[in-house]
């Protein structure tokens, strides 16, 4: 007995006329369509916006011998066996394979022998190596908005079918976050009930897990992260709690929320406590380890952790003091006595010529300019009397008093 395939598969459209989303995209796609030669391109995204179903349609569109790949299930010598006589290659999740495997296209790519059309929803900046990255074109992708959504309900339903109210179909668009093969997916599961179940109350009964889900892609993912990093600057843990289970619950990334508090440690809690930051780090890695839906004991951890501790924003602060400098007026030059006289002509130019080295003097401390000279005397960092931060700055604090007194004779 033959098994029919999912409905995501079946309703996947083999003209670009048809193809829903991506409307910023129109004319670079088209473009890339009418040109004579397709080059190779890194289509990135989130889940179900469309990412295959584009790569595969401008492979076709190009009439040539085209191959689809996962990299989860092709390894390097199933590569070469498989690539033997093919001009394109759709190769979804590009990120899974390694810095060695990537490396197998370089050759490929840069002499034309094929057109690679990789996906990623990961940053590309981060799971993709430098060297093949510079060597494709790369198309950014959007969640699709709730009216292609119900568009696309819509020929789901008419696939199965089955006719589905508009409230049904409106319904099941706001649930699936932007993600057409959660949408059709869950087409097809209400399409199987019984016709007396398929109203919304029904549907809504049916789906309680997904539809507490929050929004991804919409406000509400950035209202619930920003509640809950203002919470932690504003030592409230009780709420800091709840938000991060708004979060947890409705089917965030926990790898997006660690990234939030790993940032709330240094800018809130910085030099106050300076163990909040290797904590939260921690955490991360404990999550990675772990999984979900353990992974919230760490986070809660912290969460507490860094709504309890003291507060200070001082290097964030002068950090963006000293940004502000260089972009005002431009990075000045160092001075020749802290550059490093690497040949004989810079020590000719007097690179660091008089430059005192800190560890040949008592408390590896010595009067010394480090600042340009149209800078000297300017401060970026101001210290404040809070937690650790106080300990931390106290010797610093009789250091600059030495030197300002200096100045002043």
């Amino acid at each position: 007995m033959t098994v029919a395939s999912p409905l995501p598969e079946r309703l996947r459209p083999d003209d670009i006329a048809l193809f829903v989303g991506q409307t910023h995209l129109t004319e670079r796609l088209r473009s890339l369509m009418e040109a004579p030669r397709l080059p190779s391109m890194l289509l990135f995204g989130p889940p179900g916006c469309g990412k295959s179903t584009l790569a595969l349609l401008l492979a076709k569109s190009k009439g040539t011998r085209v191959l689809r790949l996962s990299a989860p299930e092709a390894g390097l010598q199933h590569l070469r066996r498989s690539l033997n006589g093919v001009d394109i290659l759709v190769l979804d999740e590009l990120h899974r394979f390694s810095k060695a495997q990537q490396d197998f296209f370089l050759p490929l790519v840069e002499s034309g022998e094929l057109t690679l059309l990789a996906t990623t929803t990961e940053n590309p900046s981060f799971s993709v190596t430098r060297q093949l990255l510079s060597r494709l074109h790369v198309l950014r992708l959007r969640p699709l908005g709730r009216g292609e959504l119900v568009t696309l309900a819509r020929r789901g339903a008419d696939r199965q079918g089955v006719a589905l109210s508009e409230e049904v179909l409106d319904l099941l668009a706001g649930v699936a976050h932007g993600d057409a093969r959660t949408l059709l997916n869950l087409v097809e599961y209400v399409a199987a009930l019984p016709e007396e179940k398929r109203h919304s109350d029904q549907v809504k009964a049916g789906l309680p897990e997904i539809l507490t889900r929050h929004d991804r892609d919409g406000d509400s993912h950035y209202e619930l992260a920003s509640a809950l990093i203002k919470s932690i600057r504003g030592s409230d843990p009780d709420a800091a709690l709840y938000y991060l289970a708004c979060l947890l619950e409705g089917g965030e990334d926990p790898r997006f929320v660690c990234r939030r508090l790993i940032l709330s440690a240094s800018e809130d809690v910085g030099l106050a406590d300076p163990q909040a930051l290797p904590l939260a780090v921690a955490c991360q890695q404990a999550v990675e380890f772990t999984g979900m839906p353990e992974g919230f004991i760490p986070m809660a951890q912290t969460v507490v952790y860094l709504a309890l501790a003291r507060k200070s924003n001082t290097s964030y602060a002068a950090y963006l003091n000293a940004a502000r400098e260089v972009k005002l007026s431009g990075p000045k030059p160092v001075p020749l006595h802290l550059r490093n006289p690497s040949t004989q002509l810079q020590r000719e130019w007097g690179y660091g010529k008089e430059y005192k080295y800190p560890h040949n003097f008592p408390e590896v401390w010595v009067e010394q300019e480090y600042l340009p000279q149209e800078l000297r005397g300017r401060r970026f960092y101001q210290p404040r009397e809070n937690g650790d931060e106080a300990r931390l700055s106290q010797w610093w604090r009789r250091i600059h008093r030495v030197r300002k007194s200096g100045d002043e004779e």
